[in-house]
């Protein structure tokens, strides 16, 4: 980090705990152009090292496949690394990886991306290869059925065999929202994963990963006019594509609380997940619910962490967040959740453990956070903002994500003034909206019978 950047941290964080914040705060340098073909390019430019990190990020993810399709999203994030005709599988690897750099990518609820940091040398080939792999894979059926038995594999390994399963990932949104995109299991149901086809995967590709429905974000040692002209040379030609229109993702508002109980035959103790609806991302409310979610679920210092297992000692361990935890509180392009996932000692019945629970929310509703409670969690949130912002992948990603979501990446440098405004009287108004029964799911998984548990293996099928 820049000795001038530590400088302007340390300013703000002062400043803060005097109650005062800066006017002025360090702001990530960006330009953005977008192709005829309608790929974004966004560019940072950033000197402190001679290295770069490449995002680019496409608009589907677990929210957006189809129905018929569960899995979809994630299993092309596999199929991505499978070559193409001009680099076949393993190249990708060899040039990004044999340049100093590594490779990756994940699915998420509203996008999929894929990554390369690197030293400069890698930068053109690292260009190249991904808008190869923009214009054609290897379609394969031996391909398709190699990733289709490690994706089956990963739901077995993380869901199937685990305790809990991923219930509060998965299950939880499932009983919360009512909507196909918003509710399904986003893993994939096995049936849909071995119905697929050669021919659906082609047809899924040129849907969803055409340059029209991307974000290319570079950060790094670069200059924006050599990035453009550069991503011009190996994009431009790529053709824009028919892209499906985004899914209704909306919920009629929840009017009763949700509840259900699910035997579990790998946990040894039982578990709650408890799910509040949250505001759309684009209002100030949803900074305040990031805010609170910290509040709620920030380590060992939390509220939740505090009352449950320090003084009630009803629970073994609290965690969870807005948009956990699959993502952080500012990139989601739909309806979320405010998760807490909660595990407790079997001689306590889940009334002792949500008494508890409901009179910590209702403390904050109340009350809100006391003056250095509020400071330390908004401090915290912005220096691990601006932590992220100083790494290039994870600028480029942060980035791209903004850009897909809403078209401009300056974004990023609204959240920290936004999460700086955050009061306490807002706090106590979010807790009083949102963190209602009313608007609330609730799942209790508990250890499953004796004879169950025997069983060995697990089930066949994810559904």
């Amino acid at each position: 980090m820049k000795a001038w950047r530590v400088l302007a941290m340390l300013t703000c964080l002062a400043g803060l705990a005097t109650g005062a914040w800066a006017e002025e705060s360090w702001k990530v340098p960006t330009a953005v152009k977008t192709l005829s073909n309608g790929l974004m390019v966004v560019v940072s430019e950033d000197h402190s090292a001679p290295t770069f990190g490449l995002c680019i990020s496409y608009r589907i993810g677990f929210r957006l496949e189809p129905e018929g399709r569960t899995g979809f999203a994630h299993l092309f994030e596999h199929m991505m690394f499978e070559g193409t005709p001009n680099a076949p599988k393993g190249t990708f690897d060899k040039v990004v990886e044999g340049g100093g750099g590594w490779i990756n990518g994940d699915t998420r609820w509203d996008f999929t991306e894929y990554i390369e940091p690197a030293p400069l040398a890698a930068f053109e080939p690292a260009l190249w290869l991904e808008a190869d792999r923009m214009k054609t894979l290897d379609f394969s059926t031996e391909n398709l059925d190699n990733q289709r038995k490690v994706v089956e594999e990963e739901v077995r390994v993380n869901m199937l065999n685990q305790p809990y399963g991923l219930f509060f990932a998965i299950d939880l949104p499932g009983k919360a929202f009512d909507k196909f995109p918003n509710a399904h299991n986003f893993y994939g149901d096995f049936k849909d994963l071995d119905a697929a086809n050669i021919q659906d995967v082609k047809s899924f590709y040129e849907r969803y990963y055409a340059p029209n429905n991307a974000v290319l974000c570079i950060a790094g040692d670069v200059k924006p006019e050599e990035v453009f002209e550069k991503v011009e040379k190996y994009f431009g030609a790529i053709p824009r594509r028919t892209v499906p229109p985004k899914p209704d993702v909306s919920e009629a508002p929840q009017s009763a609380e949700r509840h259900a109980t699910q035997p579990d035959k790998f946990a040894q103790v039982p578990a709650l997940a408890v799910g509040y609806r949250m505001p759309p991302r684009t209002s100030h409310d949803a900074v305040v619910g990031a805010v609170v979610g910290e509040l709620l679920h920030n380590g060992q210092a939390s509220r939740l962490y505090q009352a449950l297992v320090k003084e009630k000692k009803v629970a073994l361990d609290v965690s969870g967040g807005m948009n956990w935890p699959l993502g952080n509180p500012f990139e989601y392009d739909g309806p979320t959740l405010m998760t807490s996932f909660i595990t407790y000692p079997p001689n306590f019945r889940e009334d002792d453990v949500m008494g508890a629970f409901d009179a910590a929310i209702a403390s904050l509703a109340a009350q809100g956070p006391n003056p250095a409670e509020l400071e330390r969690i908004s401090a915290k949130m912005r220096s691990d903002w601006y932590a992220q912002l100083e790494i290039p992948i994870n600028r480029a990603s942060v980035l791209a994500h903004a850009t897909l979501f809403d078209g401009n990446p300056q974004r990023v440098n609204e959240i920290p003034d936004e999460l700086a405004k955050v009061n306490a009287d807002e706090v106590k108004a979010f807790a009083r909206k949102y963190l209602v029964k009313t608007n609330r799911t609730v799942l209790n998984r508990v250890p499953a019978p004796p004879s169950e548990k025997k069983a060995e293996g697990g089930e066949k099928g994810a559904q």
